[in-house]
């Protein structure tokens, strides 16, 4: 199965489950820059399920746009559990969703260091009833697209599950 069939496929069951649920649906995404929301939206029927999508590349727009308290960028950075958990639960308080995914990762092919290669993604899901988790994946090998591929699938996987419990 090709990554788009499965990137296709994943989006289709999301939004499938959403609506026989009733659920809604947020995004906040960094490194994938709307990309989830996007295979969201090309599914028929999205607009019953998909609420909205935060694009918050820069640290600015996480603390504007999802109220990320800015001593979190500072201590930890924007690639971290802390940022990740962060940006999902503003996406629930800032939306009328049930339930949000972030992204917040180095897709390369620099920015890299030591402690955060590139590949690194952090994951967070969000419900609105207070359920957080926070998921951590290194997609090593691989281009930028490699790395946003794989960071989209595995959000699409998240938001799949949250729906599920």
């Amino acid at each position: 199965m090709t990554h788009t069939h499965r990137i296709r496929s994943l989006a289709q069951s999301v939004i499938d489950k959403g609506g026989a649920d009733g659920a809604m649906i947020a995004t906040a995404e960094s490194c994938t820059g709307g990309l989830i929301a996007a295979a969201l939206t090309d599914v028929p029927g999205s607009s019953a399920v998909v609420d909205r999508g935060f694009v918050t590349y820069s640290n600015e727009a996480k603390t504007e746009m999802l109220a990320v308290p800015p001593i979190l960028i500072e201590q930890f950075g924007a690639v971290s559990a802390e940022v990740a958990r962060a940006m999902a639960q503003g996406a629930v308080l800032n939306s009328r969703a049930d339930v949000a995914v972030s992204v917040t990762g180095i897709a390369g092919p620099g920015g890299g260091t030591a402690d955060k290669p590139v590949g690194l993604v952090w994951f967070g899901l969000a419900k609105a009833d207070g359920y957080v988790r926070v998921e951590l994946r290194v997609f090593a090998v691989g281009s930028r697209d490699y790395v946003r591929t794989k960071a989209v699938e595995t959000g699409l996987q998240l938001l799949l599950a949250g729906l599920a419990t």
